[in-house]
């Protein structure tokens, strides 16, 4: 071939690898929307993912000798008709998203088995079929540069290295750039658009440049040399089963090791998108290092001493669990800015790891399968078949059971028996170290660090649970009961829960029989609605956060057991789309920061439009702000709840911090504080002065009251700022930040 077309084929599977990445981050935000924002639909859909790429890896490997030799064809129409259904799939898959959304309504809470089960189902049946598609590019490509240079052994790497490449800028592109300016809809045309040029520019090759040969699935022997030069290193006879079980392992701890990376560093990275694009850009940017060293002939180190890289890559696996300590990284377990330092240092930590495996997984595919497309699909998809079990193990098995720093030294034990197994390959010199080495940091990564987790149980009389979801920590610092989800702190004993339900409660005209509480918290809320003697249901997407309510009152024990209470465990928007249920009032309290991965789903106009539908005539919508109406952040919910109801009134906390929305399709009358604390029942106003000794319920009240924001002074003059579900303004706000930043 000549320089220009390896140049169009770089650029190629550059665009192939961008579009696959901007469609794993949309659909899985899209997952959220549909089936709920838990750990298991992220882990289902990276497997699903994997499994599509494993098939079609696999798939493709035997279909495209068969395929070219049957039509006469180049493989770069085939080629051409993967990249063309892959951009189908951007205009498809949101549609069959809605659809298993209505069908999974009717399967029970978001922690049955039946749930899980089948949302499991439904995603797969919703993406499967375009990953399969993605997975066939590798083998069809190598196929058509099989017909053109027949001694080419190290395609799958060339391939790889470009692909690596594309999907690191996917993934940074998608979420600092695409998203903002175009939204999730146009992002994902956007990324067809670049599927659709793929096949259109491959068309063209397989029509200017016929193929050499039609057996593109026979071994190719290279020229000016022998056969033997490009066979797997033997190794006592089971060289390709050492590999193989290494590429699928690789595969297999690496993406675990994902999963449990975003949970392990959450504490220090906090929960933004940018968070989990940052873990993924950085590896995948370790993976092009490790890839382009590969290709480069790794500076004197041949691609078959592979083996020599195992021992180092085992110790690079711990290092993720030793520098997660906070003796050297620092964090927040309340709201915070994440520390620049820490943050180097965390997503630092895995760069050696994700660089061997960049260098080792195309290296060893090349070995095993020397050009081969069959062999070389059926390699890769030994090591996708690993990324497919691996996510959902730590997701189902390790971190519901162990913390994330023992999840993570767990998935490092099998480089271990890695090692011990090529012992015979290493020198005297390595047999000597490696037990030492690997044998210290070991026992350093159990005995001689601890984690946040660990730390806070040190200090405090800590209480853990785990779930599926999250882990969730209970304890009492300075006094002040604490809360902590992953790492993050969620909400304190304060009095702005009680008013977040008491406030709408008493504006409500008519008796109130019904109210809704959406994430429950400490349950303090919840507690409050029951005072009113109404009947209360609670929504909260962490089971873990429920079983927690004890602890911070000792009365909990009634609520949870009154026949007028109800506690459940699902998706606050998946809950209100599969109940009939309509309420007097709805609160709402999202879960900080504000900026938090997927909170624009309970802050967008498309959710208080589905909100609304749940309220009874002259019902009230309260949504909770931490911040001020001069943020532009709240600016943006504001608007959508105003666009969303006809009536919007507005009032600052009691404490001085955070706005209280109260949204209705009836006039919310204007009542002074006397009124207001006249319509409580006795019940009520005691739980409102529960922890207010020097007040009476009307001085309270009207703390609030006086200081009403004018909504036509809460609207942004830019009418597109506000929150959708397509535009979740308040989740990717990095690009309008910098640029405002620049203007100062």
């Amino acid at each position: 071939m000549s320089s220009f077309t390896r140049r169009v084929l770089f650029f190629l599977f550059f665009v192939s690898g961008f579009s696959s990445l901007v469609y794993q981050v949309v659909w899985t935000r899209m997952a959220f929307a549909s089936f709920g924002i838990i750990t298991p639909v992220l882990s289902v859909v990276l497997s699903v993912f994997m499994l599509g790429l494993a098939i079609g890896s696999w798939g493709g490997g035997r279909w495209i000798g068969p395929l070219t030799a049957r039509t006469g064809r180049s493989a770069a129409f085939f080629y051409a008709g993967a990249e063309l259904a892959i951009g189908l799939g951007a205009f498809v898959v949101p549609r069959i998203f809605a659809v298993g959304e209505k069908v999974l309504l009717a399967s029970g809470e978001t922690d049955s088995f039946g749930y899980l089960t089948l949302s499991a189902l439904v995603l797969a049946v919703s993406i499967l079929p375009w990953c399969v598609c993605m997975g066939t590019t590798f083998p069809f490509m190598m196929a058509y540069i099989r017909e053109q240079e027949r001694d080419q052994t190290r395609s799958f790497s060339f391939l790889y290295l470009a692909n690596v490449l594309g999907a690191m800028s996917g993934t940074l592109l998608a979420a600092v750039v695409c998203i903002e300016l175009l939204g999730f809809q146009h992002t994902l045309w956007e990324a067809a658009a670049g599927n659709f040029v793929i096949a259109f520019i491959s068309v063209c090759l397989g029509l200017s440049q016929p193929p050499a040969t039609t057996l593109a699935g026979t071994p190719a022997t290279p020229t000016g040399s022998s056969q033997a030069a490009v066979a797997p290193t033997p190794l006592g006879g089971t060289a390709d089963g050492m590999i193989k079980w290494i590429l699928f392992s690789t595969g297999f701890i690496a993406m675990a090791m994902e999963v449990v990376w975003t949970r392990a560093f959450t504490p220090v990275l906090k929960t933004q998108v940018y968070s989990f694009a940052a873990i993924v850009f950085t590896y995948l940017g370790a993976t092009f290092i490790g890839s382009w060293w590969y290709r480069r002939g790794g500076r004197g180190v041949q691609p078959t001493s592979w083996h020599l890289l195992i021992p180092v890559l085992a110790f690079t696996a711990f290092l993720p669990a030793v520098l997660n300590s906070p003796s050297i990284v620092r964090e927040s377990h309340l709201l915070g800015v994440p520390d620049g330092l820490s943050v180097f240092v965390l997503l630092g930590s895995i760069v050696p790891f994700c660089a061997l495996l960049g260098y080792l997984t195309p290296g060893l595919v090349d070995e095993i399968a020397g050009g081969n497309p069959a062999q070389a699909g059926q390699a890769y998809a030994l090591n996708v078949l690993g990324c497919i079990l691996g996510p959902l193990v730590a997701c189902y098995v390790l971190l519901p059971q162990v913390s994330e720093r023992f999840a993570l030294v767990i998935l490092s034990l099998p480089f271990l028996f890695f090692c011990f197994q090529l012992r015979r390959r290493f020198s005297r010199l390595l047999n000597r170290t490696w037990p030492v080495v690997l044998g210290l940091t070991l026992a350093w990564s159990v005995l001689g660090t601890e984690d946040f987790e660990g730390r806070l149980h040190r200090r405090y009389d800590a209480i853990t649970r785990r779930d599926y979801t999250a882990t969730v920590l209970s304890f009492i610092q300075d006094r002040q009961p604490r809360l902590l989800v992953n790492g993050i702190g969620m909400t304190m004993l304060t009095p702005v829960t009680k008013f977040m339900v008491h406030l709408p409660l008493a504006f409500h005209a008519g008796p109130s029989e019904t109210a809704l509480v959406i994430c429950f918290g400490m349950g303090t809320s919840y507690r409050s609605a029951m005072s009113w003697n109404l009947d209360a249901t609670a929504v909260e997407l962490v089971p873990s956060v429920t079983r927690a309510f004890g602890f911070y009152y000792a009365d909990a024990a009634r609520f949870v057991q009154a026949t007028n209470g109800h506690i459940i465990t699902d998706d606050g928007r998946r809950f209100l789309n599969r109940t009939a249920n309509k309420y007097d009032v709805i609160v709402v309290d999202p879960p900080p920061p504000v900026e938090a991965a997927g909170s624009s789903l309970l802050y967008s106009r498309d959710f208080y439009e589905l909100a609304k539908q749940h309220l009874k005539p002259g019902g009230i919508l309260q949504m909770w702000y931490p911040g001020t109406p001069y943020e532009d952040t709240c600016q943006a919910a504001i608007r959508s709840m105003w666009e969303s109801f006809p009536y919007l009134r507005c009032f600052p906390s009691v404490q001085g911090w955070g706005v209280h929305m109260l949204g209705s399709m009836a006039p919310i009358p204007t009542l002074n504080a006397d009124t207001l604390a006249a319509r409580m029942p006795e019940s009520a106003r005691r739980d409102l002065l529960e922890w207010e000794y020097q007040a009476d319920a009307p001085t309270y009240l009207s703390r609030v009251l006086k200081h009403e924001y004018l909504v036509s002074d809460c609207l942004n003059s830019n009418t597109a700022v506000q929150v959708t579900d397509d535009a979740p303004y308040n989740e990717y706000y990095l690009l309008r930040r910098l640029l405002r930043q620049k203007e100062k």
